[in-house]
């Protein structure tokens, strides 16, 4: 990461029928965020194990998982075994937290937990000690393409506040509605790593604004 902020494109968002070209066109990013959804914890489905080695296969970028499933204690660890960086579980889904923790870190991968924007941030504070990434949702899981909701930024700071009240270092990222026009606020209440999909994949040039993107939140860095 050449800088204190990172953006992670969503592969949610990326030409499915030409995924070797899309994974290339996003390599000068700091890591790629790879949904997993089964259709019962969101009403989508996307990706699974077949589909997240594929990407491992052809990308340099650490990936972090987003496990949008239910059982996450269950399934996270077979996405730490085949190379995901971070495997990161919904709070809402997870029923073991701290074990799960654990084993991903035994597996090599750092841990994540997810919170949806409903979820209250004192449902994962006991727990912040032993993650790695807090990933709050700034939108309702499950698609890609919808607007940022701005009654989120409260929620990012407060979890600053808690992560630097315990003196740890784990990330914020945020996932939901990162372009241009919101990164700077989630940037200035606290978070510091950040999912774009349509903002990136949409545009022609990706590297390009991604780079922009980047220059945006690293002017509000924690």
């Amino acid at each position: 990461m050449t800088s204190c902020v990172a953006i992670h494109p969503s592969i949610l968002n990326a030409d499915q029928a030409h995924l070797a070209d899309e994974l290339a066109r996003v390599e000068g990013a700091d890591g790629l965020h790879l949904d997993i959804m089964d259709n019962h914890f969101v009403d989508n489905h996307f990706g699974g194990p077949s589909f997240a080695q594929t990407v491992l296969e052809h990308t340099s970028l650490p990936v972090d998982a987003h496990l949008m499933i239910e059982n996450a204690d269950r399934w996270a660890p077979q996405y730490a075994e085949m190379g995901c960086a971070i495997v990161t579980a919904h709070m809402e889904a997870t029923r073991a937290p701290f074990v799960l923790a654990r084993e991903l870190h035994r597996l090599g991968a750092g841990a994540g937990l997810a919170l949806r924007p409903a979820t209250p941030l004192s449902a994962v504070e006991d727990v912040l000690g032993e993650i790695d990434l807090l990933l709050l949702m700034t939108v309702e899981p499950g698609f890609g393409g919808q607007s940022f909701i701005d009654l989120m930024l409260p929620k990012i700071a407060a979890a600053r506040r808690a992560i630097s009240a315990q003196n740890l270092e784990l990330r914020i990222q945020v996932d939901g509605g990162i372009k241009r026009s919101t990164i700077e606020r989630a940037a200035e209440a606290g978070a510091t790593v950040f999912v774009a999909g349509s903002a990136v994949y949409g545009v022609e040039d990706a590297l390009a604004e991604i780079e922009h993107l980047r220059a945006l939140a690293s002017g509000h860095c924690h």
